[in-house]
């Protein structure tokens, strides 16, 4: 499985397909991760130094059952551009659970959390960007994960806010443990009705989302590292505890 044939049935609503001077795709290796490590450090050491100082190195996370990392390289020169690490309940919870106790309707649902969002200061930023929270999007789709959750520290809240995530907690900041304990909103995005929420709110990113393939969006079925059908029968956070 991979997005052509999620796409490929989409052409008869005007689907198009737009090439990119990079890729996005699963890291697989050790290799890939140090590539993704050091996107990852030189981002945050422009926002946020004192949690850069403990991203030098591969984090137990990258490589942990549920997760992965994804890893956008410019095609000239193999160089990182961008990376986010992508938690699923497949296994285990989500890390922003070591913080708060999820609403009881979000604890029965399968979820990903996506973290360590970085991308590189070239002019290729914003698109990597765009690119990696729709390789986030695509992933959930395709292994039927149904909600898409993240912490935000402000004002980086906001972007999500346009992106239609909903807020899960009136609005407050909340110290989060894996993120150094700076306070952080935590938003959901239900992915099933994402299309015809986005339509209806005509949506900037509503063409770029919905009606245009990307093949340097790479995911494949040996991504999942699960069985998609699995995914309904994650494991809450009140069965595994917090880790």
């Amino acid at each position: 499985m991979d997005l052509s044939e999620l796409t490929r049935a989409g052409a008869h609503a005007g689907v198009v397909t737009e090439r990119l001077p990079f890729t996005v795709r699963v890291a697989r290796d050790e290799h890939d991760i140090h590539k993704a490590v050091e996107i990852r450090h030189a981002a945050y050491a422009r926002h946020i130094p004192e949690v850069a100082e403990t991203l030098k190195e591969p984090e137990a996370y990258d490589s942990e059952p549920g997760s992965l990392v994804f890893l956008a390289e410019s095609k000239l020169d193999g160089s990182p551009l961008g990376t986010m690490r992508i938690h699923t309940s497949a296994f285990s919870p989500i890390p922003l659970e070591q913080s708060v106790e999820l609403p009881d309707w979000l604890k029965g649902r399968s979820r990903a959390e996506a973290t360590r969002l970085g991308v590189s200061e070239t002019r290729e930023g914003r698109m990597v960007k765009h690119l990696l929270f729709k390789a986030y999007f695509q992933y959930c789709l395709l292994s039927g994960i149904e909600w898409l959750v993240i912490v935000a520290r402000s004002p980086l809240h906001r972007q999500y806010e346009a992106l239609l995530f909903m807020d899960l907690y009136g609005g407050h900041f909340i110290p989060m443990r894996h993120v150094g304990n700076i306070p952080h909103r935590v938003l959901a995005f239900e992915v099933g009705s994402a299309e015809q929420r986005w339509a209806a709110a005509n949506h900037p990113l509503f063409n770029f989302i919905f009606r245009t393939r990307h093949p340097d969006i790479q995911i494949h079925e040996h991504d999942f590292g699960f069985d998609p059908v699995y995914v309904g029968s994650h494991v809450s956070s009140q069965s595994s505890g917090t880790r």
